[in-house]
């Protein structure tokens, strides 16, 4: 898991968490904005036992997306949107892992932003149907450093600075500044 310590207490900058939602594996991926632009802060997946139950494997990741919500305190979280998937009980797998991770930022006082998967791709690599080989390497080329990710992380990253660009870096880091009542 995330050290303790990650991200101050009195943080100066936003912090914007990126979320692919699942039932057996939930990616997330944190960025900072900060003075040039934006940086990697942390990303991973969390992981649930794959016999366990539905039950089971979502009271598993919430726990531990709330202990990531946490240790990373975002001021903005960017959810993959629903979309209908070929096989129905996906589908419906998919909206119980949303519905993890949107209760867990209402506890939190998190604002949440959704967005499509061809959205944070196109953001990413200018191409809403890029692969995802594609968006991990305009990933590291935009966040200046290596990463070997799994595709869960990948896409949540992808989510995250998805909201970056969409929200626009100056909007989130003039909503932080000492005074506007967030970032502290």
């Amino acid at each position: 898991m995330l050290p303790d310590d990650l991200v101050p207490k009195r943080k100066p900058w936003p912090v914007v968490l990126g979320i692919d939602p699942g039932t057996h594996n939930m990616g997330y991926g944190a960025l900072v904005l900060a003075p040039p632009g934006v940086r990697f802060l942390a990303c991973g997946v969390l992981r649930a036992a794959a016999r366990a139950g539905v039950a089971q494997r979502l009271g598993t990741i919430a726990a531990e997306l709330d202990q990531v919500l946490r240790q990373l305190r975002p001021d903005a979280l960017a959810l993959e949107r629903a979309y209908y998937a070929r096989n129905v009980q996906s589908t419906l797998r998919l909206g119980e892992a949303r519905g993890v991770v949107l209760s867990a930022a209402a506890r939190q006082g998190i604002e949440v932003f959704e967005y499509a998967p061809s959205e944070a791709k196109k953001a990413v690599v200018g191409d809403g149907g890029a692969t995802k080989e594609r968006v991990a390497r305009m990933l590291e080329t935009h966040l200046g450093q290596e990463l070997d990710l799994s595709s869960d992380a990948t896409d949540a990253l992808a989510l995250a600075l998805a909201h970056c660009h969409r929200q626009g870096v100056r909007e989130l880091l003039a909503k932080a500044r000492p005074g506007s009542g967030q970032g502290s």
